[in-house]
């Protein structure tokens, strides 16, 4: 197989070990690592992700005469309990009869569902503004909750924006750290997606894919990564489409670690032996609870990236991509035994 290792002490400011690593290898969920360090960085820790139910039209004699409007700007949290605080809104305005239309608020983002390389046979979350249950029903199930609450829609769904008059009834929103929380830890697509978007909406709406790519490849810039080192095609690592070195990946967590949030990243990154998808790995000493780093797997794939503290307690960074495995279960031990070397000792000669 390919193998990009990759092994800086921060401490020391000297790269310790590498094999590999201007390749230009597919990250796969290693590029949620670039995600999340770019947003961070532009959006700060205190960004917030929205959905919105917004009302026009008079209340009266329990009937209203106007729209109801969901404002969606993609927050991948918004889950059931959410749903029923939509649907507790809608009843607190004392009505049961609507006589206006669902009307959707897509004006977030583009319209693609899917993202860029995305195999058409897997079961990818679809890249809705007003995503729920990881599908693009969002009306649909609001209606539902209404009508099972007595509430009856008389209006068809729309898509469409808000009357100048409308106005807010509920609101649920999640902010940046929480939402990095989920996508770094379980490696959730649609979180990382999500992020994307909001980093391409600083370009204004709807935000674009390609509006977010040009802010991160300015971080990339900044970090001190060659263009030659990667290609990007999402914000997740589904794509086949992405491609990165395990340099740009270093350089990237080397930008994080000098940064004000690189308390917030590097709490967000799986924890070996206790969280997230390193919750199985690594679980003896001295790598558990030692070793906070993003996995990445795909077909022939297998990442892994972050930090870990040597024994003189230096703090590492560390990138290790094999491409072309037929075994990720021996991909995944060789990365291990890589971080059991680097917790146990510096010296090169344990690598």
């Amino acid at each position: 197989s390919q193998v990009g290792l990759l092994v800086y002490d921060l401490d020391a400011d000297s790269v310790i070990y590498s094999h590999g690593e201007r390749q230009r290898l597919r990250p796969a969920s290693t590029m949620k690592v670039l995600t999340a360090v770019t947003a961070l960085d532009r959006l700060g820790r205190g960004h917030r992700f929205s959905t919105r139910l917004l009302v026009d039209g008079l209340c009266e004699e329990g009937q209203l005469r106007g729209n109801l409007y969901v404002s969606g700007e993609m927050n991948p949290t918004f889950e059931d309990f959410d749903m029923d605080c939509f649907a507790e809104a809608v009843a607190a305005l004392g009505v049961d009869t609507i006589y206006g239309a669902l009307v959707a608020d897509r004006s977030f983002k583009d319209t693609l569902l899917l993202g860029e390389g995305w195999c058409w046979d897997d079961k990818n979350p679809l890249l809705s503004p007003l995503p729920f249950k990881r599908g693009d029903d969002f009306l649909g199930h609001l209606r539902r909750r209404l009508q099972n609450m007595g509430i009856a829609v008389l209006g068809c769904d729309s898509i469409g924006s808000p009357l100048a008059e409308a106005r807010v009834i509920s609101e649920r929103s999640s902010d940046l750290v929480g939402v990095l929380h989920r996508m770094l830890k379980d490696s959730d697509n649609l979180y990382a997606e999500s992020v994307l978007y909001h980093i391409g909406s600083l370009f204004g709406r709807p935000s674009t894919v390609r509006a977010a790519q040009k802010v991160e490849r300015e971080v990339l810039s900044v970090a001190g990564a060659d263009p030659a080192g990667y290609r990007l095609a999402d914000g997740s690592g589904l794509s086949l489409y992405n491609y990165m070195s395990v340099e740009t990946l270093v350089k990237l967590l080397r930008y994080a670690y000098h940064k004000p949030f690189f308390g917030d990243f590097c709490q967000s990154l799986p924890c070996a032996g206790v969280d997230g998808t390193l919750k199985k790995r690594m679980k003896e000493e001295p790598m558990a609870y030692n070793v906070r780093a993003k996995t990445g797997t795909l077909t022939g794939i297998s990442a892994l990236a972050g930090y870990v503290t040597a024994p003189n307690d230096h703090l590492l960074a560390f990138a290790i991509i094999n491409q072309g495995v037929t075994s990720s279960v021996a991909a995944k031990h060789f990365q291990d035994e890589v971080c059991r070397a680097l917790s146990e000792t510096v010296s090169k000669a344990a690598l």
